[in-house]
């Protein structure tokens, strides 16, 4: 007998936190027929001999709702060992959907997840109603990795309440209806609800998003109606209203009797990592299960010539309706760069330039010190920290990128968090804001920062915060785990390798648009439903994915 696919002498991390054994895994039909010295042949061999191997990954907070539509290899998440990734968070989903509501869909889309709308109306299908019927137009665009799909509050209440879903207050035939929507999608393979309550997300008139400020009874009535085998997923006001927002969670888990999943972050306090980790072990210790998810790394806007600029206004304004070349033929303007940083000195900014870091030109410098921020490089050179920007653009060739560090600023509360028993590395955001931020690296560089140099967790365990933890919450029971029987999603990875490339600015939306990309280093191979998609760090072509849904349908 042979396999289809053989991987030889790896380290195996199985995604159970377990100690890896240096051993063989045999596929064969898309499962995992056995784990140990295989002694059949396969129709291919990997020899990954001072290897790491794991399952694949477990993206459970990605925006590419829209973006499956057209790049169907899911890019750049299928580039960093992701092998499955959750939909349709945030509220923001496109079904149900009403034929008249799509455009108000696309562009709140548009609008919370910087996804142009236009890009979303032509580059998906639009086939749909229900719930399970937009799965099923997912399951024909043959995406090369597994996804599952949340049914969102933002479609759900305007299904339901027409134009009073903004800021309404639902009648109880509509709270009723809302409730069953949900549990109507859930039943068509959605494997659960999300919501947003965050002030940040808005409609392109400054409204905020339906649901937004939804009383606590409907939240629960949703919960209710979702039951045990559906997951809730929040982002709640946290900066708003902290103890009301974690109350609700809290109500949600009771009535649900399930899993809760909500977004957070730290802030500059390096005690603010525990304190929040301890609000999310005191949900768990009243015997809920609540999980909280946040970015592994300091985040926020990434600027530079071939994108966006944290500065507006007057002669910002002027170079960035320029073409690349023309931009970096400006900045070599003496006198157009004195009003460059004349004007971005007078208007002031409101992130210090303290918290502005350059990426480099190698593996991304995502967890510099305050010694290598623009204004430590500026107040080394003598120089004002806009100067410091465009010189260093001018040498690069207008390459030379830079992160605005908005979220996450201590790196000691991020480890504090991450680390904590109930919160997980993720929040990458893939396929949201892409002219503005690139997290969907977070697997890699979970491993690589937090895991290989750090060592703030072993690398079984931060392989099983990336695997069979988020598979857990929602509801794989057939992925993220190495085992007999298990589908064949693995990764094959050279440690040592690994890596995140420097992002890169590419135009390959439908309607010419540009976004932010970020390939990596070190993916031997990364295997989905038992065929290789990514060999020595290239997509193959490959699409093998499938459309997952509740109760373990596919």
């Amino acid at each position: 007998m042979s396999h289809d696919l053989v991987i030889r002498n790896g380290t195996v991390h199985d995604g159970t936190g377990a100690d890896p054994v240096t051993t063989d895994i045999a596929i064969s039909g898309g499962t995992i027929t056995a784990i140990g010295a295989v002694e059949e042949t396969g129709e291919r061999e990997i020899d990954a001999r001072g290897m790491v191997v794991t399952p694949g990954f477990v993206d459970i907070h990605s925006h590419l709702d829209a973006q499956i539509g057209w790049d169907p290899l899911l890019t750049p998440s299928s580039n960093h060992g992701v092998t499955t990734a959750l939909l349709g968070n945030c509220g923001v989903t496109f079904a149900p959907c009403k034929p008249d509501d799509r455009e108000m869909l696309a562009r709140m889309m548009e609008s919370v997840e910087d996804i142009p709308a236009q890009a979303i109306l032509g580059g998906l299908p639009w086939t749909w109603e229900s719930y399970g019927e937009y799965l099923d137009a997912l399951d024909d665009l043959d995406p090369a990795i597994n996804v599952a799909g949340l049914v969102g509050h933002c479609a759900v209440r305007p299904y339901v309440m027409g134009e009073r879903a903004v800021g309404g207050v639902a009648t109880p035939d509509e709270l009723a209806r809302i409730a069953e929507l949900v549990a109507q999608a859930v039943d068509e393979g959605a494997v659960g609800f999300s919501t947003s309550r965050i002030l940040l997300h808005l409609l392109p008139d400054g409204r905020y998003v339906p649901g937004t400020e939804a009383p606590h009874e409907e939240m629960v009535a949703v919960a209710e109606a979702l039951g045990s085998d559906g997951l809730t997923q929040n982002v709640p006001n946290l900066g708003g209203d902290f103890s009301g927002e974690i109350d609700l969670i809290r109500k949600q888990a009771q009535a649900a009797g399930g899993r809760v999943l909500f977004s957070t972050g730290v802030s500059e306090d390096p005690a603010s990592g525990r304190k929040m980790a301890e609000v999310v072990d005191s949900l768990n210790d009243e015997g809920l299960d609540v999980t909280a998810l946040c970015i592994p790394r300091p985040s926020g806007l990434v600027m530079g010539l071939v994108n966006e600029f944290y500065f507006r206004g007057g002669p910002w304004k002027t170079l960035s309706t320029m073409g690349f070349e023309e931009r970096l033929a400006a900045i070599h303007d003496p006198a157009f760069v004195a009003e460059l940083v004349d004007h971005a000195d007078k208007k002031g900014w409101n992130t210090p330039m303290s918290q502005v870091f350059p990426l480099g030109d190698g593996v991304p410098r995502y967890a510099d010190g305050p010694d290598e921020s623009l204004q430590a490089m500026a107040d080394a050179a003598g120089e004002h920290p806009i100067e410091t920007f465009l010189r260093i653009e001018r040498e690069t060739d207008g390459t030379a990128l830079f992160t605005v560090r908005y979220f996450n600023r201590s790196l000691e509360a991020i480890e504090e968090l991450i680390t904590s028993d109930h919160v997980l590395p993720g929040l990458g955001d893939a396929g949201a804001h892409v002219g503005q931020v690139m997290d969907a690296g977070w697997t890699t560089f979970t491993l690589r920062h937090w895991a290989r140099e750090r060592g703030a967790m072993s690398v079984a365990e931060a392989v099983r915060r990336m695997t069979s933890a988020p598979a857990r919450i929602v509801g794989l029971d057939d992925r993220g785990v190495l085992a007999p029987g298990k589908r064949a999603d693995v990764n094959v990875i050279d440690l040592d390798r690994l890596a995140e490339s420097v992002p890169s600015y590419v135009h390959d939306f439908p309607d010419g648009g540009g976004r932010l990309v970020q390939t990596a280093t070190g993916y031997v191979a990364t295997v989905c439903n038992g065929e290789v998609i990514v060999d020595h760090d290239e997509h193959t072509g490959a699409r093998p994915g499938e459309v997952l849904r509740s109760g373990g349908r596919s």
